[in-house]
């Protein structure tokens, strides 16, 4: 739990940041909106295959240059994977995620974005069929992951994005020494809404 405030601390610190130095670096006002979509989300390693679940939050997006902002973002991240051999069984993931994308506008509505994510767990379960078995206690609490997307806004509010998460973190705890790791992986599409 301290983890999780830990993070919006941070994010909400870079908004009042963001507020105070914006005007000096570019024209263009601090900008916050809502964005939601679809996580295709699956786990490294043989016999997992990918599963369906959402993602859903706020962002801001600060201009920092003509052509270049940082965007953090607070979300809601259902991950996970299922088996490959039994699609009744599953492992949900849910995070709260606090990724800070570098954005380059290439076009005046087209962007491309990179940066870190830093997700905080906030349950896992394991389930098969109706069975449901919290495996929190085997499930690392942080996991550390790169962004890379896209995005397009057709008017001033309203646009769709892409994105590729990239785990860097074994989300298992105590993994004996020498087997393979299992890292979350997400593709992401969805709609952001700027006021």
């Amino acid at each position: 739990m301290k983890k999780i405030f830990l993070g919006l601390a941070l994010v909400a610190g870079t908004f009042t940041f963001a507020q105070k130095t914006s005007s000096n670096t570019s024209s263009s006002p601090v900008r916050f909106g809502l964005k939601a979509g679809l996580n295709v989300s699956t786990l490294s390693g043989d016999g997992m295959k990918a599963k369906a679940g959402f993602y859903a939050g706020a962002f801001a997006n600060i201009p920092v240059a003509q052509d270049f902002s940082v965007q953090p973002e607070v979300l809601y991240s259902g991950m996970g994977a299922k088996d490959d051999y039994n699609s009744d069984t599953k492992l949900n993931l849910d995070y709260i995620a606090v990724p800070v994308m570098f954005q380059y506008n290439a076009l005046p509505n087209l962007y491309f974005e990179a940066g870190p994510q830093f997700s905080f767990l906030v349950n896992s379960k394991f389930k098969n069929g109706s069975n449901s078995l919290d495996v929190k206690d085997y499930t690392k609490g942080f996991d550390f992951a790169l962004g890379l997307g896209a995005g397009y806004y057709f008017t001033p509010n309203i646009g769709v994005n892409v994105r590729y998460v990239a785990g860097l973190t074994d989300i298992a705890k105590d993994r004996p020494s020498g087997a393979d790791t299992s890292k979350n992986g997400a593709f992401q599409v969805g709609l952001a809404y700027k006021f």
